[in-house]
């Protein structure tokens, strides 16, 4: 049965010497931050690649983020995997839990988050499976 998780989180991002850079199309490597709210209530630790150019409105990035804490009640850990493109104003972003990487009481735990950002804040809908048991 899917059900939705709720909330804001603020992030930061800060940026780390990439392991070899591009003349062209800048490739940029960044550690994430975050600090989730709501029906998650967690830490999200992960680092980012990204590359284009966002003056010209064009870009895409990759991550992977340790989420650790509770949801709806049920703590442990998951790895969310992060998947973006931008594209003159058009932006599409899957964030999808990496199969089997919950521990403790989210083993199992399978879904994808939607992340929104409006008036410079930033919230999240996490539509998740878990197994019953607990």
């Amino acid at each position: 049965m899917i059900q939705h998780a709720k909330g804001e989180f603020e992030v930061k991002i800060t940026p780390l010497e990439p392991d070899f850079k591009f003349d062209e199309n800048p490739l940029a490597r960044m550690s994430i931050d975050k600090q989730f709210h709501g029906d998650l209530k967690a830490t999200g630790k992960g680092e980012m690649l990204s590359a284009g150019d966002p003056a010209k409105g064009a870009g895409g990035y990759v991550a992977m983020e340790k989420v650790s804490g509770s949801l709806h009640g049920r703590t442990g850990t998951f790895v969310l995997q992060h998947s973006g493109t931008m594209s003159h104003g058009s932006y599409q972003v899957l964030v999808t839990v990496v199969p089997d990487s919950g521990t403790g009481h989210l083993a199992g735990l399978t879904g994808t988050m939607t992340i929104i950002i409006k008036d410079g804040k930033h919230s999240y809908d996490f539509a998740y499976s878990l197994p019953d048991s607990r």
